[in-house]
């Protein structure tokens, strides 16, 4: 019943992804939220930011973040890290995912999204078919409608880990 919600990798951070081996394994676009899963709530890039963005365009990935932010917040980190983006993209709806897709000339099977909240980012990614990696927050600072969807994350997360332990 809740596995509409479960992502297919969950991890401690975006920073310990093998990205070179999703690579290898054919993976060539990468969809990003931006808040709490590469930077705090709201802080702009920062130098590891930075420098994940340089190794992912040196591996060969394109990339683009999917936010569903205001143009003036994404715009601010996505100009630091030389990334195309949409925002306000109504996530989990799975459309601005196709979207960055067809931006970037990559499909469902060679693409992946990486965010931190299940019921925006994991949820539309598995709507659109990729493969979703979710990470823990970075910062426990979130906006209050952020707060309490937490709650109910814990739910989804005990069921996955379930579900992991049946395989």
């Amino acid at each position: 019943m809740l596995e509409c919600f479960y992502p297919k990798e969950y991890l401690d951070s975006t920073y310990q992804i093998d990205f070179e081996k999703l690579y290898r394994q054919g993976y060539r676009g990468i969809l990003f939220d931006i808040d709490n899963t590469l930077v705090p709530h709201g802080l702009p890039a920062d130098e590891r930011a930075m420098a994940l963005f340089r190794r992912l365009k040196t591996i060969g990935y394109k990339v683009t973040m999917l936010s569903n932010n205001k143009e003036p917040r994404v715009k601010l980190f996505c100009d630091a890290v030389g990334a195309p983006y949409i925002y306000k993209a109504g996530k989990p709806n799975p459309a601005k995912y196709r979207q960055a897709m067809k931006n970037m000339g990559t499909d469902e099977k060679n693409t992946l999204f990486v965010g931190d909240q299940i019921f925006t980012d994991i949820w539309g990614a598995n709507k659109a078919g990729i493969y979703s990696v979710l990470v823990k927050p970075i910062h426990p600072k979130e906006e209050i409608q952020i707060v309490l969807k937490r709650y109910l994350e814990k739910i989804v997360l005990a069921g996955y880990r379930r579900h992991l332990k049946k395989r």
